[in-house]
């Protein structure tokens, strides 16, 4: 069982906002009010597709997803956003954030002009150190990402759920990024801890 308590006193102390919700429910309709009116762009997420967030935002939102829009330009319009909606591969109770990406959208996105960045998480992300959330990363999320893209690693194509840290070409595993902190280019970054298994 996480210790909440303690995620949320390291990630405030690294100058996070932090909030809690018990459900899903709860937490779309207060980010949904808080948001109202703004441009949001959100990056891949299987966290936020379960939440339904994209149907929630788009009828009082200007919102820009390439999983839902076709648009070649989708994931320029979600980088020049207000608000930006993403998840996490991992997030230590010690108060470290870890994402993997393939292409750099969420992980740049996320990191500098918002004026606002949501991150969003199931207590399933949750992991009691940087060594194990970035074991969670590499071992969990990675692998289950590359079978959902079909792709042909190791990873996805082995029944053992881990890391080969191959070469092939569609290896999705290219950048790393660790918030040890609030980044400064970005003006308020709020993790919302969901008490809900959701996304890898």
């Amino acid at each position: 069982m996480p210790n909440i308590k303690k995620l949320t006193e390291n990630l405030e102390k690294n100058g996070f906002m932090v909030s809690y919700y018990e459900t899903g429910v709860e937490a779309v309709k207060a980010i949904a009010a808080a948001v109202n009116g703004k441009t949001v762009g959100i990056g891949g997420s299987k966290t936020i597709e379960a939440l339904g967030l994209f149907e929630a935002l788009k009828d009082h939102n200007s919102v820009s997803w390439h999983w839902k829009q076709t648009s070649p330009d989708a994931n320029d319009v979600s980088a020049q956003a207000q608000v930006y909606l993403t998840s996490a591969n991992g997030v230590a109770e010690t108060g470290e954030i870890i994402n993997i990406d393939g292409t750099g959208n969420r992980i740049a996105a996320a990191q500098y002009g918002r004026e606002k960045v949501y991150i969003i998480i199931g207590v399933n992300k949750i992991a009691p150190d940087f060594e194990s959330a970035l074991w969670r990363a590499r071992n969990i999320a990675a692998p289950l990402n590359a079978k959902r893209l079909d792709r042909k690693t190791p990873c996805a194509l082995s029944s053992e759920m881990k890391c080969y840290d191959c070469d092939s070409p569609e290896r999705i595993c290219r950048g790393l990024s660790v918030f040890y902190r609030k980044l400064n280019g970005v003006k308020d970054c709020e993790v919302v801890i969901i008490n809900e298994e959701l996304g890898y």
